[in-house]
């Protein structure tokens, strides 16, 4: 099945797709946690049973969400010890304490309080189980605040040193951590989860919407999510913008093959919005593009000067095509976003936001924009890092583990069958519960769930692709 792909190569597609699977969980369980915080004290304050019958029904959610990424966490945590060794031994002086402040914090705090969020209701009284609940939703925003601080400095490292054993050492842990690129990605993965929550609320709520416009929680969900639409979207841009900005001054190259600027253009680059890049030959074919735009966004100047991959040697080169075309799909999902913020706010100026089946259509067909635009994301920022894991000190090739091909295949062979069936299975339970609207008098988890649980993911977007 895997003829003719080295080590490496199938050590990336593992690593990859183990990702895929896993990063959609902890970007829909950290906006739901603060979905699940806002019910609760919305709860509190009004004592609308509402909000409490909405916070029971996606609480049941959550429990499977948080879950489902706790385990596809630890199975990518096991990669860095099997098939990326090196990396692990080159770069653990630096990635290993973060991931350490990582448990001591966000996994101690979320050990500490799921369990009475999810079980404690009637035991521990509603203020106190609304501080659990609180505690877990800043305890997953922890968790990404470590995670995002290591693989950030993955792409911009800062703050080391290079021992005699030629590992990375931390020589300013303040440095390390606030890493240049760590500001920026940090705000555009926290307002991604918070994004992809709210649409996967809005659809489920537009769904129930379409069947049945006079359900109280639909009405009360769809509208809390469209808000969110209409306000963090917007946002979103601007935070997208500010980041490209960052990535252009320190990952210049990577800008490049978002771009698809094969050649150098020193009297102002196009923005070229679509076209065919064609890696050997080095160049976009049939390429759509607006002369100057490029250099007018990037560099706030129309004639601005952008070079090329043809200043880079073509062995440094990422592999543009799937950066070029993952770029252009995040970037378009966050315009569906906005439009349909718009759009809600539209209706909702006209009455109309619980009677609109046009929108609630759209809604229920951009459920899964944000898993699709948190995957596009992360695979633009992994792909557009190659070929290096750290960036231009640290090549991919460099650190992976010496072992045979056909282990490495076996493995993601394996891994593909079990997730196809077990995801599989999670993803149907999931969907079915989202099925069931929203009741009077909504329970939360059953008391027999079992407590034990995790860190919202012990392993961090790294080696991939």
């Amino acid at each position: 099945m895997f003829e003719g792909w080295d080590a490496v190569t199938l050590a990336r597609a593992q690593f990859a797709f183990t990702m895929s699977f896993h990063i959609v969980f902890p970007s829909f369980s950290i906006g739901l946690a603060s979905y699940l915080a806002v019910l609760e004290a919305r709860w509190l304050l009004t004592g609308r049973e509402v909000f409490l019958n909405l916070f029971n029904y996606w609480l049941k959610i959550f429990a499977i969400a948080f879950g489902m990424g706790v385990v596809s966490g630890i199975v990518m945590a096991y990669q860095f010890g099997t098939n990326w060794s090196a990396f692990a031994d080159k770069t653990g002086p630096v990635i290993g304490p973060l991931m350490a402040y990582e448990v001591l914090t966000a996994f101690f705090l979320e050990a500490g309080f799921l369990g009475v969020m999810l079980f404690g209701l009637k035991l521990v009284g509603p203020r106190l189980h609304f501080l659990a609940t609180l505690m877990v939703a800043i305890g997953t925003l922890i968790s990404a605040f470590w995670i995002l601080s290591s693989n950030s400095w993955m792409q911009t490292p800062a703050g080391y040193a290079v021992n005699a054993d030629g590992q990375f050492v931390a020589a300013d842990w303040l440095k390390v951590i606030f890493n240049p690129s760590f500001p920026y990605r940090l705000v555009h993965m926290v307002l991604a989860a918070y994004l992809t929550t709210a649409l996967v609320v809005g659809a489920v709520g537009a769904f129930h919407l379409l069947r049945n416009p006079h359900l109280a929680g639909s009405r009360v969900m769809f509208s809390m999510a469209m808000w969110m639409a209409t306000l963090v979207a917007p946002i979103q841009i601007i935070a997208g913008d500010q980041h490209g900005l960052n990535t252009l001054e320190h990952q210049p190259v990577k800008i490049m093959g978002m771009e698809g600027h094969y050649q150098s253009h020193p009297g102002g680059a196009p923005l070229i919005l679509f076209g065919l890049p064609d890696q050997q030959e080095g160049k976009v074919k049939y390429a759509l593009e607006i002369p100057k735009l490029g250099s007018l966004i990037l560099k706030h100047s129309p004639d601005a000067p952008m070079p090329g991959l043809d200043t880079v040697p073509r062995e440094n080169w990422p592999p543009v095509p799937i950066t070029f075309w993952s770029f252009r799909i995040m970037v378009g999902m966050g315009f569906l976003m906005f439009g349909l913020g718009l759009f809600s706010l539209w209706c909702r100026w006209r009455g109309s936001l619980f009677d609109s089946r046009l929108l609630h259509v759209f809604a229920v067909l951009m459920g899964p924009a944000g898993f699709i635009a948190v995957l596009a994301g992360w695979i633009t920022t992994e792909t557009g890092r190659q070929p290096f894991t750290v960036y231009n000190l640290l090549r991919t090739s460099e650190s992976a583990s010496p072992l045979a091909a056909p282990a490495v295949g076996s493995s993601l062979l394996a891994f593909v069958i079990v997730y196809f069936v077990v995801y599989a299975a999670g993803v149907t339970y999931l969907l079915r519960l989202m099925a069931q609207p929203p009741h009077p008098g909504e329970v939360g988890p059953p008391h027999e769930m079992p407590t034990r649980t995790a860190g919202i993911t012990p392993a961090i977007e790294g080696v991939s692709q």
